[in-house]
């Protein structure tokens, strides 16, 4: 997608609904608002477009009706609030989409089912057997049984590997913003307003602010990075407020409103999506200048001579990132070797690594088919 008027020619659609536009204020969910949605994506659906949904609100549902009045810290109490409320979440939708004669799923998932490539293939063959029976999927994470070492941490970063996952055209991420802004909105009455960037635009991460409200767990910030994400897989990305009288039929007719993010890359194949959006690391190698310079040129493997340091207790086929010196991410990729031998292999040739080992798995510590560059 160049513009907003290649919008009509998409035929598949993740929408994102926040927690901040779902609650009245953690007051539970507001179905009347959830309904006005809905009759939006009927209206989307009548135009030929396939939808996914991905949704917050079942923990403050859960909150409200568990009576507790703020968002708790234990996990196990989330947990309980997700698995009470998500009851209510799916009632509500499935009440909603009925009146319209449209059907809809029920998809759970962690990043541990999408960071294992099996479940990662098995969860994109179901969601599209699904669409193509005109089932409406609405996917949300697994929050009763997740824990921090695999919960996506925000739906906006789960909406944009949803999109990767299904290879939508665009995503869209209803906030109650108007969309992103050259400066934080709520402290600089001046901010304005940008109708339309690139992606890889330098300055947009700078831009969004990293503050979150009382019930969302991120801010625009998260938005800028998820469609930075959804860009891999080629899907433009409109960030606007659900507040806004039909802001979906309005997006669908090129109308000015919200910000779009374009992709101008070219689509990660999707072996390197699955690795992009691999969040589970479990290890830091820290790189010469000179490896980063060759991985950056593209089409080439990590050499152990270009490692300076390891952090992380990782094994063979483990995701690990690879950083610069001033420890910004450069890559990460599938590990050829466990940490205690990347230790023994740091700065030498691929030559050596039998007399250092004692055996060879390989000449790269990370082969280029299974590495993703930033």
């Amino acid at each position: 997608m160049k513009n907003r008027q290649d919008v009509q020619h998409s035929k598949r659609w993740v929408i994102k609904i926040g927690s901040a536009l779902l609650t009245n204020d953690g007051q539970g969910l507001d179905r009347e608002a959830m309904q006005r949605w809905v009759e939006q994506m009927a209206f989307l659906r009548e135009q030929g477009i396939e939808l996914v949904l991905v949704s917050s609100g079942s923990v403050a549902e859960g909150l409200l009706r568990l009576g507790i009045t703020e968002r708790p810290t234990d996990i196990h109490q989330l947990q309980a609030a997700a698995a009470v409320g998500q009851m209510g979440l799916v009632q509500a939708y499935e009440s909603a989409f009925a009146k319209h004669d449209l059907l809809t799923a029920q998809i759970l998932l962690t990043h541990d089912d999408l960071s294992n490539r099996e479940r990662y293939l098995n969860a994109s063959n179901t969601i599209q057997t699904l669409l193509e029976q005109g089932v409406i999927p609405i996917i949300n994470e697994n929050d009763t049984v997740v824990t921090d070492e695999i919960r996506f941490g925000d739906n906006d970063t789960l909406a944009a590997l949803t999109a990767n996952l299904v290879s939508a055209e665009v995503l869209v991420i209803l906030t109650d913003q108007n969309g992103l802004y050259n400066d934080n909105p709520r402290t600089n009455p001046k901010a304005e307003l940008i109708h339309e960037a690139s992606v890889s635009r330098k300055d947009i991460e700078s831009m969004a602010s990293s503050e979150g409200g009382a019930l969302g767990k991120g801010g625009m910030y998260t938005k800028v990075l998820a469609a930075k994400r959804a860009a891999r897989s080629g899907a433009a990305t409109f960030i606007a407020s659900g507040n806004e009288d039909n802001i979906l039929p309005r997006l669908y007719q090129s109308e000015q409103v919200g910000t779009l993010l374009i992709p101008d890359l070219e689509p990660l194949t999707a072996r390197k999506q699955w690795l992009a959006g691999h969040l589970q690391e479990k290890g830091l190698l820290v790189l010469d200048a000179g490896a980063v310079k060759a991985l950056q040129e593209g089409a080439n493997s990590l050499l152990p001579i270009g490692v300076i340091s390891v952090t992380g207790q990782f094994l063979r086929g483990d995701m690990v990132v690879c950083v610069d010196q001033q420890g910004q991410e450069v890559a990460r990729g599938l590990v050829d070797y466990s940490a205690k031998e990347v230790n023994k292999l740091l700065g030498k040739r691929s030559s050596e690594i039998e007399s250092l080992l004692g055996y060879v798995d390989g000449e790269y510590l990370i082969h280029y088919d299974n590495l993703v560059t930033r």
